[in-house]
């Protein structure tokens, strides 16, 4: 029979030692306290939910990504959450119910059955956002700018924002009586930029329509790619017109905002198009394939859950912040060694410098000669005179 490596982990599927999850967990902290600071709210999701539930609405396209058990209570499919944004949808319409804006936030594990790109783990840390009861763009703009604090905050260099709106093209494929399998077939052609095969699929459209579809290939680039869409789209639908609109306004509040931070625009990209309802967005750094933090406006997501109302929100993979990120996370504590025993003075004196909040690692018989130094302390307790007291370790 052959050995097995009981040690080897599944593809993708990673365990962080010490002091890597000292940092990650002084991260996931840090990003959760400035989610206070804009007043959002901290959920805890469960791992494993019916999977009638997880996979609803907007969640549906999650289906190839998500582990499925059987309940052994009920018979009922069960998956292991892989987006955690659908869960709290779920608890913002069904338990939460506020009648106004509702800021809300998160830090997890998800599960992958494959990962988003080839490097990347099956089980990232997710953390987001999500804000309710706000419509249109002062929710995509305080969304957005949260994301920016978070990673500038990381302090993940290089970061530039891209910058689309679904609202664009679907009004666009709307005013052409583009649908189903056609319309399928040009969004697919879109995200490639395969110039021939939209001029092949929009080849039969009225000329104006034709002429609008075909230049979203083209309309990509700085800021002023939004002029030259004004004067492309004219004459285009209301409300492709006034998604273009927010998007402008949009751009330029950002800005003013975060000055430093380029934006980059395509009216083409259409990430996440068939659950976002209005403006999308994600961060980039260079040399790095996939974005580093992504969202979008999906008005619809509480629907099936019986409250639909306007929604947007962001998410991004803590390992991801803490790797690419150069902020100064908190160095691991220092600590103070304590001899062994069990007298009731020196336990007296551990408990009480744990207590105030001092690390102590208290020695046992089993400690060998190299313990101390790689305990991480830099002092001792001794007795002096019958008393315990801190000592450098050294002396």
């Amino acid at each position: 029979m052959a050995t097995v490596d009981r040690w080897l982990l599944p593809d993708g599927i990673e365990e962080i030692l010490p002091p890597d999850a000292a940092r990650i967990e002084g991260a996931r902290r840090r990003v959760l306290e400035l989610f206070h600071c804009w007043g959002y709210e901290f959920v805890i999701t469960p791992h494993l939910e019916f999977l009638e539930s997880l996979l609803t609405g907007a969640a549906k396209e999650l289906e190839l990504r998500t582990f499925k058990v059987t309940d052994p209570n009920s018979g009922r499919l069960m998956g292991f959450r892989s987006d955690i944004t659908p869960q709290v949808a779920r608890m913002e319409a069904h338990s939460l119910k506020q009648s106004g804006p509702s800021r809300l936030c998160y830090a997890g594990s998800v599960l992958h059955t494959r990962p988003r790109a080839l490097s990347t783990s099956r089980s990232p840390i997710q953390v987001g956002a999500e804000l309710y009861g706000v419509p249109g763009s002062e929710g995509d703009l305080e969304v957005i700018s949260l994301m920016l604090d978070v990673l500038e905050q990381a302090q993940v260099p290089d970061v530039h924002m891209d910058l689309g709106h679904v609202g664009i093209y679907r009004g666009l494929c709307q005013a052409a009586g583009v649908s189903g399998a056609s319309e399928q077939q040009l969004f697919d052609a879109l995200q490639r930029k395969a110039v021939d095969e939209i001029a092949e699929l929009t080849a039969g459209l009225p000329a104006a329509e034709r002429g609008w579809l075909r230049a979203l290939v083209e309309l990509s680039g700085d800021a002023m790619v939004l002029e030259q869409a004004r004067q492309r789209l004219a004459g285009a639908p209301a409300g492709v017109l006034q998604a273009l609109d927010e998007l402008i306004a949009l751009a330029d509040s950002l800005k003013g905002r975060f000055p430093g931070v380029p934006l980059y625009f395509d009216l083409g990209e259409l990430r996440g198009y068939h659950y976002h309802t209005g403006v999308v967005f994600a961060a980039f750094v260079p040399g790095t394939g996939q974005s580093i933090a992504q969202g979008g406006r999906y008005d619809n997501i509480g629907a099936d859950f019986g409250r639909s109302r306007p929604a947007t929100g962001f998410s991004t993979d803590l390992k991801t912040l803490v790797e690419l990120g150069t902020a100064v996370l908190d160095e691991p504590r220092r600590g103070i060694w304590a001899p062994a025993g069990d007298a009731p003075v020196l336990w007296q004196a551990v408990r009480e410098l744990r207590a105030a909040g001092e690390r102590v690692v208290q020695a046992t018989a089993h400690d060998d000669a190299d313990q101390l130094h790689s305990s991480g302390c830099d002092r001792r307790l001794i007795e002096q005179q019958g008393a315990w007291v801190v000592v450098p370790l050294n002396s």
